[in-house]
């Protein structure tokens, strides 16, 4: 079984550690994840040696809190209002597996989270102030060291207080994190003061409040910072309806919430209203805005027999639709559980920072000692050596790495989902890196995945009627083929005319009577069109079946009346996207199993030069096993479901899908809707992800590597050491939110 809950008391990415630590060593728990930015843990565990509620103390003997209800909010899609409840129950929302679910209660934590840090920031910094005035100014003000005594003490141990708290829980537990610096920065910065006050030594009242108001207030900023960063969720939790009309079998609508809706029922969808759940459309057509599910701005043509998924919104028609996915198993809420797997998930390059993270506290301790002891062995006095060992305690800061790669993937992983790239972990970001070679299957991801009409050639220039014509008798047959005709035909706004004496000839075609003609289609009048392929009709279907297309022949009487070209055609955005990726002097393949000559003049089209042909699905796998053999690196492009063994095999797996079926176990990331243009965006998302990653893993080395020496040899100010250290953690997470853009 696999849980997650909200932590409440996490400060920095030791934090994390320690607790997942924890819960790693608690008999019967599988895997533990603890995500400093998103405050949150997830836990796969056997039920049979130990409960959700066990895990829970294990959270709270760590020192910290298990948010309300001991979960995290889940994907909501409306609540049980409209059908009536069990006894007793309170109506409130469940997931498909018990959780309760409010939609954005997540952002609106986070915002009541900053509220709080804001005004405890704030009162502290009001405090501080006269305190550092009197500090500085030296006017002789009675009673001045009391005042500032008095007042610093309340900064310190009331605004402050949980820092103390944090460092009592955890050092019963012979643990450290940041919290644990604070705590022994200001408190010792207060008590020496105390009793320097009696001594008539100098005084760092001021800094002590002064570190704790400002250590608060980047609290503030990292709190709203981190809001922001992970706002996507709250923005996909916001999609969904909440109300639905429900279609009675007397024929009767009844105001509904969408969490009762059950699979089958049918449900009335208005011009401007949103589809409650995945469905079929079974009366009317509309255009329906997918642009939340796929990121794609133009609306999608909706008729009887189409899918229709939940949350999009129908622009112009009424629809009858049919439930096929019950809440929580829609489009929707996989996209919203694929993200919010991937922001708790770890890239393995923060191991390497979990690692550090861990010891990070108490080498912190350990060199502000040394600073102390080493400052007294050099012949400097108690309060020379004190004020460089409180600025080693406040200047290193964990935070900052803790920070670096999460609040990264957060911010790219929402960008993507908002763009219909979905990311599935933290993992695929690094596997992104050094990608040399694009291998794309043909069918469904270059080209359409379906016949259609390209071609038309009419011996009196009427194509329309042709079509026209064509697609009347067609209309009869079940081919694909015969689609592909009816299609374009429906596409042009032809309107068809009712036909007599259809007839199937095995192997040559169809033919039936239209207004007391003979039309027919296929083989049949192939010989009509003459026999030299350097003249006339025998000249086209020449041309057309060496570029891989189907050609039928369309007679009117007896008499050849023009051709029609059908073929798999390539996605529009296709041959750009191909384009673009040679530009960036990646080498691309088309891998399909098709006929050579087939593939060949898809290719062409895209501007290819590499094709792999005729390679039956389960060689797949062995293709792209050649390539990383001859040292390339692999993006391996499919529909997910039969190149899955290619798509776990190569260095990066994308799986091309539609809302409805994302096949999400195959790649390691799935593209909702949109072409093989979006390979080229992921690509450039995962990259841009990793940079910032990088980035920020630079700067909070660099910030500590830099911070510390000069704070231990004195030429760093507590107050300025605490300054930085607040807003240290706040840069990286700004940084972050660079990838929005």
């Amino acid at each position: 079984m696999k849980t997650r809950f909200p932590i409440e008391g996490m400060h920095c990415s030791s934090c994390a550690v320690n607790i997942g630590n924890d819960l790693k060593k608690t008999p019967g728990v599988k895997e533990a994840m603890v995500n400093y930015a998103l405050s949150s843990a997830s836990v796969e565990f056997d039920e049979a040696q130990v409960n959700e509620h066990e895990l829970h103390k294990v959270v709270e003997r760590a020192g910290y809190e298990v948010g309300q209800d001991g979960r995290s909010p889940s994907f909501q899609e409306g609540s049980p209002v409209g059908r009536s409840t069990p006894e007793g129950t309170t109506g409130e929302s469940m997931d498909h597996s018990g959780m309760r679910m409010e939609p954005g209660e997540d952002h609106m934590k986070h915002n009541a989270n900053a509220n709080t840090a804001a005004i405890k920031a704030g009162s502290a910094l009001v405090l501080a102030t006269p305190v550092l005035f009197l500090a500085m100014s030296g006017l002789p003000i009675p009673y001045t060291a009391l005042i500032q005594g008095v007042i610093s003490s309340i900064v310190v141990l009331y605004f402050g207080r949980d820092f103390h708290v944090m460092m009592l829980k955890l050092l019963r537990r012979g643990r450290a994190n940041m919290d644990t610096l604070i705590s022994m920065g200001t408190l010792s910065a207060l008590f020496f003061s105390w009793w320097q006050s009696t001594q008539g030594g100098p005084l760092y009242f001021e800094t002590a409040a002064l570190i704790t108001g400002l250590i608060l207030l980047g609290r503030y900023f990292e709190a709203t910072s981190k809001g922001k960063a992970g706002a996507a969720i709250a923005k996909l939790l916001e999609l969904g309806a909440k109300t639905a009309h429900h279609l009675q079998p007397d024929g009767s609508i009844m105001e509904m919430e969408v969490s009762m809706l059950k699979v089958g029922d049918k449900v009335l969808v208005k011009p401007g209203e949103k589809v409650p759940l995945d469905g079929i459309v079974r009366d009317g057509s509309s255009e329906i805005d997918e642009a939340m599910l796929t990121g794609e701005s133009l609306p999608v043509s909706k008729h009887v027999g189409d899918n229709v998924f939940g949350a999009t919104i129908s622009i112009n028609g009424a629809l009858t639709v049919e439930i096929t996915k019950e809440p929580g198993n829609t489009a929707l809420a996989r996209i919203v559980e694929l993200v919010r797997s991937a922001q708790e998930t770890k890239a393995p390059i923060e191991k390497l920072v979990d690692q550090i993270s861990g010891i990070f506290v108490p080498v912190v301790i350990l060199i502000s000692f040394v600073t102390f002891v080493a400052w007294l062995a050099f012949g400097a006095t108690i309060p020379d050596a004190f004020v460089p060992a409180v600025a080693v305690l406040v200047i290193a800061c964990p935070c900052a790495l803790g920070l670096a790669t999460p609040t990264a993937i957060l911010v790219g992983t929402g960008r993507g989902a908002s763009q219909g790239i979905l990311i599935k972990n933290g993992e695929a970001l690094e596997r992104a890196r050094g990608i040399t070679t694009i291998v794309f299957d043909k069918t469904g991801t270059l080209t359409e995945g379906r016949p259609v009409v390209t071609d038309m050639v009419a011996v009196n220039g009427k194509t329309d009627e042709l079509l026209q014509l064509a697609a009347s008798v067609e209309a009869k047959s079940e081919h694909p083929l015969a689609q592909a005709i009816v299609e374009r035909a429906k596409a042009m706004n032809l309107a068809l005319s009712p036909v007599e004496g259809f007839k199937s000839l095995a192997g040559q075609g169809v033919q039936a009577v239209v207004s007391g003609t003979i039309i027919a289609i296929g083989k049949v009048e192939e010989r009509a069109v003459g026999a030299d392929p350097s003249i006339g009709p025998a000249r086209d279907i020449e041309k057309f079946r060496h570029e891989g297309k189907t050609v039928v022949t369309v007679s009117l009487g007896g008499k050849y009346l023009g051709l029609l070209a059908i073929a798999d055609a390539p996605k529009k955005g296709a041959k750009g996207a191909v384009a673009r990726l040679l530009a960036e002097g990646l080498d691309v393949i088309m891998l399909t199993g098709d006929h050579t000559l087939t593939a060949k003049a898809i290719a062409k089209q895209l501007g290819i030069e590499h094709v792999i042909a005729e390679v039956m699905p389960e060689d797949k796998l062995d293709k792209v096993k050649k390539l990383q053999v001859e040292g390339k690196k692999v993006l391996f492009v499919g529909d997910g479901i039969n190149d899955a063994p290619a798509l776990t095999q190569a260095d990066l797996g994308i799986a091309m899908g539609t809302g409805s079926d994302i096949a999400i176990e195959s790649g390691h990331m799935v593209l909702v809707g949109g072409g093989p243009e979006k390979v080229v965006d992921a690509l450039q998302l995962t990259r841009q992800t990793y940079a910032v990653i990088k980035q920020n893993l630079f700067w909070a080395f660099i910030y500590n590597i830099i911070g510390i020496p000069l704070a231990a040899f004195g030429l760093l100010n507590p107050i300025i050491a605490s300054g930085a250290m607040a807003f240290s953690s706040v840069s990286v997470v700004m940084n972050s939110l660079r990838l929005r853009r």
